[in-house]
């Protein structure tokens, strides 16, 4: 307890599962939170819900930059600074091979997923360049690391994630700014349950036995839970992890173990 004591937290994606985990595990910690998320009402409802202290949230659509900046400067205008960026939003995009894929869903995906996280970036850290201290996580993917049949845009868009975060380290760590980037396996929730859906009717299978064959592939032998991810993202987010920067951390179940 208390390893976020006085640190204050951004948290995109602050209306998905595990954006609400997230936040539950830093307010424990001791810090301030603002949730960011276009889901204005949802984002209410989940503040009631974490007792409403210390907690700020923020309506805004990550791929436009004038909303960035407007989350950004209202976290600091509230709380003084940013300490700890979870650059987390992120959706999954319709399921289909890349011949198959329209234009404008590749953008929409990849929009959310890599503009937002770049967007992040380029506006948070030099609120901590000012401070000469931050540590940021970005949210990627088992899929940023590896070809993912089916999800082309899902897939660039969280390699593109690595990229960003590698250079990000490489360009702030004079200023005591760390990076690194968490890599999920397939987490409970509805972005799973899309998934399954999506693969069910392209492969003309029952959905119970496409979470089957998805649950199969981890070598642990079950989806991950958000606490799963959120524990490793306090970790990168605390002092625990003072000396690390550029990495990207696998929370798979063990599925890169078997490439």
């Amino acid at each position: 307890m208390g390893r976020l004591e006085n640190k204050v937290a951004v948290i995109t994606g602050g209306a998905g599962g595990l954006g609400k985990q997230t936040a539950q595990i830093f307010l424990d910690e001791g810090a301030k939170v603002s949730l960011i998320d276009l889901d204005k009402s949802k984002l209410d409802e989940i503040k009631a819900e974490l007792g409403g202290d210390n907690v700020l949230t923020i309506e805004a659509d990550v791929t436009k930059e004038d909303d960035v900046k407007n989350y950004v400067e209202k976290t600091v205008s509230e709380y003084g600074q940013i300490d700890v960026f979870f650059n987390n939003a992120g959706i999954i995009g319709d399921i289909a091979p890349i011949d198959e894929q329209s234009l404008d869903n590749f953008n929409k995906v990849t929009g959310i997923n890599a503009t937002g996280v770049f967007l992040g970036l380029k506006h948070v850290i030099p609120v901590m360049k000012e401070q000469k201290a931050g540590s940021i996580i970005n949210t990627s993917s088992v899929d940023g690391l590896r070809g993912s049949p089916n999800l082309s845009p899902y897939s660039t868009s969280k390699h593109a994630v690595v990229g960003l975060t590698k250079t990000a380290a490489l360009e702030n760590s004079e200023f005591n700014i760390r990076v690194n980037s968490v890599h999920p396996a397939p987490v409970t929730g509805n972005m799973m349950e899309t998934v399954e859906k999506g693969l069910s009717e392209s492969q003309q299978n029952e959905q119970t036995e496409v979470k089957e064959a998805l649950t199969d592939s981890v070598p642990l032998g079950r989806y991950a839970e958000s606490e799963d991810i959120a524990n490793v993202v306090l970790f990168l987010a605390s002092d625990d992890s003072k000396f690390v920067t550029g990495s990207q951390y696998r929370v798979d179940g063990g599925m890169g173990a078997t490439s």
